[in-house]
């Protein structure tokens, strides 16, 4: 098959992760930080789920991500480990409002519940404020967004599909598993899955995706590169690049374990030439 050529505006795509802590102890301790994901696609900037400390992890990198240079802010849930520092970010990326733009896309009920985590007065300084639902396309001059089918979570909540003209970046995010899963995540190139617990405890009803599901995912979706991030305190205990090696020699599949201020370089690694520093 023959490799997409990668647009010139596109050579120097990336995603850079602002923290890779999921789970709320992980997040209150900052064992990881948890910032969220900067993507930089084409001439676009966008920060998805910024957590406690976004603001502080794109001025601390190297590096350093200017928050000014943001198109736009995505929320895939209003949970505060993913939505803590909206409100800043949309400060930084309008200047304080004196520099109206950028778009944000969220759940309805980050924006229009009793409880929005979107303050009204900075939706001022926005172009274009829209819902997540299941299977929108958001048309971008560079990439085309798609958010995914409602998943299974205690608020409203949904993954996102980047079409790329040189291939497919998908973010299972936040999750009880269900088998549509499988359907629905086949085809991409890079998949990220949010991974916060290694077992389901036996008492409780978990809304995340463990170890074992992680693995059952990317053995039916099988993309080029698998990355796992937003851990849990068990998933750190046992230790994220060894579970990703675990899975890697599972599945067949290449798998790689995210780390704070990991950053992947799109085009070589949809051309397979990207390698994992940790291995």
């Amino acid at each position: 098959m023959m490799k997409k050529a990668i647009p010139e505006e596109h050579a120097d795509d990336f995603i850079k992760f602002l923290g890779t802590a999921g789970a709320r102890f992980v997040v209150i301790k900052q064992l990881r930080a948890s910032g969220g994901l900067w993507f930089k696609l084409g001439r676009e900037n966008v920060l998805v789920d910024p957590g406690p400390g976004s603001l502080v992890k794109c001025l601390a990198s190297r590096p350093k991500l200017d928050p000014s240079s943001l198109d736009g802010i995505v929320l895939t849930h209003r949970h505060l480990d993913h939505s803590n520092d909206v409100n800043v970010m949309i400060e930084a990326m309008t200047v304080g409002g004196r520099e109206k733009g950028g778009f944000l896309y969220a759940p309805w009920d980050a924006l229009c519940s009793e409880d929005p985590v979107v303050q009204h007065y900075l939706r001022h300084f926005l172009n274009e404020v829209e819902c997540l639902e299941t299977g929108r396309k958001f048309h971008r001059p560079f990439f085309t967004l798609e958010s995914s089918l409602k998943h299974q979570h205690p608020v409203e909540t949904y993954g996102l599909k980047f079409h790329l003209p040189y291939g497919k970046v998908f973010l299972l995010v936040d999750t009880a598993f269900f088998p549509e899963l499988l359907d629905h995540y086949r085809g991409a190139d890079i998949l990220i899955i949010n991974v916060v617990i290694f077992q389901d405890l036996a008492s409780d009803k978990i809304y995340h995706l463990n170890f074992r599901q992680a693995g059952e995912i990317i053995a039916a979706t099988r993309p080029k590169l698998a990355v796992l991030t937003h851990f849990g305190m068990t998933i750190l205990q046992n230790k994220p690049h060894l579970l990703a090696r675990e899975l890697e020699e599972k599945t067949g599949c290449r798998v790689m374990a995210a780390t704070d201020g990991k950053k992947l370089a799109l085009p070589a690694l949809m051309a397979g030439e990207g390698t994992d520093p940790e291995r």
